[in-house]
């Protein structure tokens, strides 16, 4: 085996070991309920320019006027009150499945966490389907608010809809990213939920239909301090879960084992190449001494 070759396969090694010990550094962000893996560049056509594209710390736009379940104008930020985080969920009140799934999921952890919605955050549900009717979002909220199960103020929960431009731009600034499929007659889009901070701007999205209490518990806190996530900081918090009875982060130690063992082995790499270095240099040492 030539040098060159053994320095490859130690590399080879140890990439595969931080890459598949540690996932959360190769996806960039913490586990999350994700749908089937897609394979870059084998993205099925009539799943083109959907998904949900992470922008952490993206303005959202105040004044982006919706209609709310009681068919009054409403405004964005009346829900932006520089106190309360946000989480705001896109579902279109026709949609035969998915939607229900995300709000479904919305609602089954939010009922198990110990934060109120109301008084520690608040929830804005908005459709991206221009057809769908006042009477449908008034009927949706009642559902909800009921199935939640604790007395909350008016402003807790609201099902909104508004123009196809004002729901476009309220999509993209967070990176939701739906379209209209005409084969299908119904709308192409992503799962997930978004938390935004008391002053508007995104602090992280979670994807999927089922979520945990601690994971969302824990961006609500990051939200009501003004934090969003980098890559980095996502990466970082893999190793961690939220006490919400704290209010701070603890140490998962299954999570930071898998985590020290990709450094573990990052350090043994470095380490060989310093000793491997220091042998080649002592051998180029030697034969120069000789001649």
């Amino acid at each position: 085996m030539t040098m060159r070759t053994f320095w490859s396969l130690i590399l080879t090694v140890a990439v595969m070991a931080v890459v598949g010990v540690c996932p959360a550094f190769a996806s960039g962000g913490p586990p999350r309920s994700h749908g089937p893996v897609i394979p870059t560049g084998q993205v099925p056509e009539e799943l083109e320019g959907i998904g949900i594209v992470d922008k952490p710390g993206a303005d959202v736009p105040r004044d982006i006027v919706l209609t709310g379940s009681d068919g009054r104008e409403l405004i964005l930020g009346e829900y932006l009150d520089d106190e309360r985080p946000l989480i705001l969920v896109f579902a279109y009140y026709g949609c035969p499945m998915l939607c229900s799934l995300v709000l479904n999921g919305t609602m089954d952890v939010l009922k198990a966490m110990p934060e109120n919605a109301g008084n520690q955050y608040r929830v804005l549900v908005v459709t991206f389907d221009p057809r769908d009717k006042v009477e449908v979002a008034k009927a949706k909220r009642q559902a909800y608010v009921e199935a939640y199960g604790r007395p909350v103020d008016e402003k807790a929960f609201e099902f909104a809809l508004g123009s196809e431009t004002e729901v476009a731009r309220l999509a993209d600034s967070v990176g939701f990213r739906y379209r209209w499929s005409e084969a299908e007659k119904q709308y192409a889009h992503a799962a997930g939920i978004f938390v935004i901070t008391p002053k508007g701007k995104l602090s992280q999205a979670l994807t999927g239909i089922r979520f945990e209490a601690n994971d969302v518990s824990g961006a609500v806190a990051e939200a009501k301090k003004g934090v969003w996530h980098s890559p980095l900081k996502s990466a970082l918090l893999y190793c961690f879960q939220f006490n919400p009875r704290t209010g701070k982060y603890v140490l998962a130690a299954g999570r930071a084992m898998q985590v020290g063992a990709a450094i573990t082995v990052a350090g043994l790499t470095f380490l060989l190449f310093r000793l491997l270095r220091g042998g080649r240099s002592q051998k180029a040492a030697g034969e120069t001494g000789h001649s």
